[in-house]
């Protein structure tokens, strides 16, 4: 929380582009609706299986030649969302996933209660 004691999030920006998500033999494509530094938000594909907690290998594509491949956790799923906290950035992606989120990779926003 910050010393007026709302609480932070890390800032979202908005991105049109499409995730990958995969988990065992189990693949879905999805519309990425925002990202931040510490997560994404998605639109929850048809015939999605995931619970809480479980996690996925997403490739975030943009255009036709960026792939920013990260580990999450699935930590919401909400009307026709999913909310996922990055796990694992590998090295080679740290420095792709904060130039895409340029002013927004060390932004904070308030978190609606």
């Amino acid at each position: 929380m910050s010393s007026e004691g709302k609480r932070l999030r890390s800032a979202r920006m908005t991105l049109e582009s499409t995730a990958l998500i995969s988990r065992g033999l189990d693949s879905w494509s999805s519309e990425i609706l925002d990202i931040s530094a510490t997560g994404l938000r998605a639109a929850r594909p048809p015939g999605w299986k995931g619970q809480i907690d479980d996690t996925f290998n997403i490739d975030i594509l943009i255009g036709d030649t960026l792939d920013i491949h990260v580990i999450a956790r699935l930590a919401r799923i909400g009307d026709g969302e999913l909310g996922f906290a990055y796990s694992r950035i590998p090295d080679d992606k740290q420095v792709p996933l904060w130039n895409l989120l340029g002013r927004y990779a060390d932004t904070d926003e308030p978190y609606p209660a």
